[in-house]
């Protein structure tokens, strides 16, 4: 078990919280005419400044080495430039709370790539999680491509987004650079995303621009765009501790602690319609996490 069982599962809620919001949060920038990559890039920056400033003050600065270097640039290309376009990308059309519900996944994902990797052994419980999560997952998707608006490619896409996130989990776990903070690696990682979502702005059709021609507009935006910048400072923040602290049977959970508050704003605050199958779906999901992660912790205590 986590030796900082208390500080894990403290990150565990607050960040599960921030991640639900954050998705609801996203919807609003569409409706003042942010484009999801505007809106990342600058919240992103913001965090990054944010958190580069405190390890600074800290005196914890990003390790700057080759091998950290490479750790920045792919689990910022993972965990949080490709991911978070996605799901942001997706919202408008899919809407934030199956979004939320697709979030749920990445343990379920993370575990089985450990076992193609050969990281952990086959486990009958946790197995029996995975069918019961990716069945939940799949009943949700075939309801939405059912809907009369559907679209396939968004709804595709969006479950894309839980993938990148499952190899992030795997990836920062193995190549964790030694002797690093979590306050040093946050800010090094959004660095990296800034400048990869920075990159994709310069391909045609993609800009970072703010709406600028209603005064009403741009103030509304700059302050959603703060409140993200936040958030996405304080999530990416409390992630790595958690993943140092707890490890990760409880970092698998976020996204699942984030469905809790993302999918009631959304139906509640939002005014959207709950996802077809949501009850059936979700509860599959809600099973298949809960054995994944019991497997794990049994696990855990056998060692």
């Amino acid at each position: 078990m986590p030796k900082n069982l208390g500080v894990a599962l403290t990150c565990l809620i607050v960040g599960g919280a921030l991640l639900g919001v954050s998705t609801n949060v996203a919807k609003y920038a569409g409706t003042v005419g942010l484009t999801p990559l505007a809106f990342v890039f600058w919240s992103i920056t913001g965090a990054a400044l944010l958190l580069l400033l405190m390890a600074l003050i800290r005196r914890q600065p990003p390790p700057m080495t080759k091998s950290s270097g490479e750790y920045y640039f792919i689990a910022a290309l993972v965990s949080v430039a490709g991911s978070n376009l996605i799901f942001f990308s997706a919202i408008p059309h899919v809407g934030a709370s199956f979004v939320a519900l697709t979030i749920t996944l990445p343990p379920l994902l993370t575990y089985l790539g450990a076992l193609l990797l050969k990281i952990e052994r086959f486990s009958s419980l946790r197995a029996l999680g995975v069918v019961s999560a990716l069945l939940g997952a799949a009943i949700l998707a075939g309801n939405k491509l059912t809907a009369p608006d559907a679209s396939l490619f968004w709804i595709i896409m969006a479950l894309c987004g839980p993938v990148l996130l499952a190899i992030g989990n795997i990836y920062r776990t193995l190549r964790w650079p030694s002797n690093a903070s979590p306050s040093a690696l946050a800010p090094g990682m959004l660095v990296a995303a800034s400048i990869q979502l920075g990159l994709v702005s310069l391909l045609p059709s993609f800009s970072l621009a703010i709406p600028s021609q209603d005064p009403l507009a741009f103030i509304v935006s700059i302050a959603i765009i703060g409140v993200q910048a936040l958030i996405f400072a304080a999530q990416f923040q409390l992630l790595f501790i958690l993943q140092k602290a707890g490890g990760p049977v409880l970092l698998s959970l976020l996204g699942s602690t984030a469905a809790l508050f993302a999918v009631p704003i959304a139906i509640f605050v939002q005014g959207e319609s709950p996802p077809e199958g949501l009850l059936l779906g979700g509860l599959l999901i809600a099973l298949g996490v809960a054995f994944v992660t019991w497997g794990g912790i049994k696990a855990a205590v056998a060692k």
